[in-house]
This record gives C-alpha cells, structure tokens and sequence, in this order.
C-alpha cells in the first residue's frame, strides 16, 4: 500500500499523561477526562491533550453519536451497530486513523472498530469517516484492555491489529507495555479460532519482548516468518489481509533507519 499520513501512537507522537492512579479503585461507567475509564490506572499509552478545531468539532457533533462511544461495561452488538453480519477486525490504538481509512476501504466486507484515548486523532478520523463515506468504520474511546475485557464477547472477534504500540523504552516502565502475556491471553480469548492477531512495531527491544509472549501464548500459532510460521503463505487462506499501509511516520522511520517487525498469529481453537 501507498504511504500514508498516520501519527499513531508511537512515543515519538506523544506527551507524558496524568500521573498513575494505581493506588485509587476504578469507578464503573465513570466518563471524566482525570481518573476515569478513559484515563486507567496503569496506562499503555500515553495521553495527549488538544482542543479540537471548530470543523473537527462540528463533524464529532454530527457523527460519533452513530459511529462512536465511550468504554462502558455493556458489551457491544456488533451486529446492531453496523447494520449488518460481518468478519469484526478491532485496531488497538488507530491515533490519526489513516491507515485505518484505508484498511477499512480496501476490507469493505470487514466491520472494523479502532480503540483509541486521544479525542482530536480520533476527530481526525471521524472528518474522514463523514467526508469519505466510510461505512464499515466504528470507534471506540478508552483503554483497549478494558475494551477487550467487558464490551467484546469471546471468540466474537476474526482479526486484532495493533500497529506500533508505544514500546515504553525505560526499563522501568516496561510494566506499561500494552503486550503482556495477559494481555496476549486476552486478545486469543476473544479471537474465534481461525481469527488473527497483526502486531507491527519499529522498537528492536519491544520486537524481542513482543516474540517472547506471543510464543508462549499456547492458542497462537506463527503464520509468517517471524512467528516460526512454515509452509504456504497464508494470505491465500486467512480470514482478514495482512497488507498494512506505510505511514509517513514509518516511513521516515525507515529512512532513518529503524527496521519494522512484524507478527502474525493465528488462533488455533
């Protein structure tokens, strides 16, 4: 795919959020912007705070009461939502959303939902949505665990993609890291077999970490390279495509040097 304009949600594209509320208990359906669902305790992200533009705002008044909402404890009719049955591919951390644009339009038999926190990339987003006539896009705001954990049925879901997650260099904030091993267990719980999980990142010490707990997750199987996957490209076979756009930001990544990872499971049962 063609590059793409895309901050997502790499650390380079961040501020430090409000401090760890890690001590204070989590309140049920709490919606403030300062210790609430959308602002966890222990985040994996880091939160960026901008006002949106007036057009931003007007397009959000007019379209996120059909296409968006905020982490809550009911869990999704995906069905209901989208009008219709189809494959449900959920991307971690869609920041700006332009790659989810266009993964979107290249996938339109897919519902696609993007999670993400920071209200003016998803702004960005939704401009798209209305201006492009997207129809197989929804959002979610909120922190994707609590998103996979109470609104998404198991074994509802044919893909995961999280395309460069904030890789939390310091050693002491690994713990932050959004791909734990509980997390990975998680994500295979709400895959249903066949379905697939597309990581991407562009941090070598995040590569090695991220291959470490997708390997030891017993319901994944490697289906590229990376993952120990063997035998015929599954592209012919799997139920969600593995084509991901380059970002400008990856791109200039590149050019500097950085090398992309990628990882590709499958659900084994």
């Amino acid at each position: 795919m063609d590059v793409v304009n895309d901050a997502a949600n790499h650390t380079a594209e961040s501020v430090q959020g409000p401090p760890s509320t890690a001590s204070a208990p989590l309140e049920a359906g709490r919606r403030s912007t300062t210790g609430s669902r959308l602002y966890p305790r222990v985040t994996s992200f880091r939160s960026r705070r901008a006002a949106l533009t007036p057009n931003q705002q007007a397009s959000w008044d007019r379209m996120w009461p059909a296409i968006g909402r905020d982490v809550g404890d009911e869990q999704l009719d995906a069905a209901a939502w989208f009008g219709r049955d189809a494959p449900l591919v959920i991307e971690i951390g869609c920041g700006t959303g332009t790659a989810t644009a266009v993964m979107a339009q290249a996938e339109p038999e897919v519902n696609l939902i993007g999670i993400e926190v920071y209200q003016p990339g998803l702004a960005q987003l939704v401009q798209r949505v209305e201006r492009e006539r997207i129809e197989n896009v929804r959002l979610l705001r909120g922190d994707a665990v609590d998103v996979l954990e109470h609104m998404i049925a198991e074994k509802s879901l044919t893909g995961v993609r999280v395309f460069f997650p904030d890789p939390w260099p310091k050693a002491r904030h690994h713990k932050r890291r959004l791909l734990q091993p509980a997390t990975l267990s998680l994500i295979a719980s709400r895959l249903r077999t066949g379905g697939v999980l597309h990581v991407a990142t562009d941090h070598a010490g995040y590569a090695e970490h991220i291959a470490e707990v997708g390997a030891a997750e017993p319901l994944f199987t490697g289906l590229n390279e990376t993952t120990g996957g063997a035998g015929a490209d599954p592209r012919d076979t799997a139920p969600i495509g593995f084509d991901r756009p380059v970002t400008k930001f990856e791109g200039k990544a590149q050019r500097a040097g950085s090398t992309v990872t990628e990882f590709i499971w499958g659900k084994i049962e």
